[in-house]
């Protein structure tokens, strides 16, 4: 967020940080997986557009910025896809379990 608020201010503009998102929080981890997944296929499919926006408009910086967040996104959502395969196969108190051995 940082690096697009500066992206903004360096082009003029005014960032605006009160526009925020509805929060969706999950009763279970795996609708809290699947509500992750569904905002990050809405940003990979924004920052696309931010893409081809700023490739069309020459400017070669915004678009440079947009595709570095890109990757992160698409890695973040593999990770999550991944995660949700894993709770599908082993069942969510496996998956639970699992994951609380990985963290000892």
């Amino acid at each position: 967020a940082d690096n697009l608020i500066e992206r903004i201010l360096y082009l003029d503009g005014i960032p605006n940080l009160q526009r925020l998102n509805k929060v969706g929080v999950g009763e279970t981890v795996k609708e809290q997986l699947e509500s992750d997944l569904a905002l990050e296929v809405d940003a990979i499919a924004r920052l696309q557009n931010s893409v081809k926006t700023a490739f069309e408009a020459a400017d070669t910086g915004s678009r440079e910025l947009f595709e570095h967040i890109l990757v992160s996104e698409e890695e973040h959502l593999d990770f999550l896809e991944t995660q949700l395969s894993l709770i599908g196969e082993l069942g969510e108190s496996i998956y639970l379990a699992q994951q609380m051995h990985k963290g000892s």
